[in-house]
């Protein structure tokens, strides 16, 4: 098995008017020239998880951190007009939530962030700001919604 230091949450980048499910998602990668569907994990808007690449396959997901995570992507991402948004369903919270308990159970020193923290900190200021987001992805604050699943040592400052 690869040794997985993130779990990256990522949105489709969708409208919640558009129906954009894990086959289509495929088909799309699979035209990029992709082997498969980048993500290890397509959550649709009924919550229903689906199976992307086998966690033993690299992802192709998030440039320069693929070696190393589990790519998570849901459903949406956009309101109607287009516009960056938490479109999330009561039903993709809760899947997500219970994937994500079962993720760090398996992997308990994996960090959770969304693909938008690991944009390049411009600044230097060792944070990484909405300014600096090259994408909104995944349209909430992956680390806050998900600061009880962190490693014990991260949340400890280390210690």
């Amino acid at each position: 098995m690869r040794t997985i230091t993130l779990i990256v949450l990522h949105c489709s980048g969708t409208k919640t008017t558009t129906r954009y499910g894990v086959e289509r998602c495929r088909a799309d990668h699979l035209r990029r020239g992709w082997k498969d569907i980048g993500y290890h994990y397509y959550i649709t808007r009924d919550g229903v998880v689906h199976d992307g690449r086998p966690l033993e396959q690299v992802g192709a997901h998030c440039k320069d951190h693929n070696q190393h995570s589990i790519g998570i992507c849901y459903e949406g991402g956009l309101d109607a007009c287009g516009n960056p948004c938490d479109t999330r369903t009561r039903a993709q919270r809760t899947s997500m939530r219970a994937l994500l308990t079962r993720l760090h159970q398996q992997f308990p020193s994996a960090i959770i962030m969304g693909h938008r923290d690991l944009s390049p900190d411009l600044d230097g200021n060792g944070h990484v700001e909405p300014d600096e987001w090259l994408k909104q992805c995944p349209c909430f604050h992956a680390i806050l919604d998900y600061e009880d699943l962190e490693p014990t040592d991260l949340l400890n400052g280390g210690n």
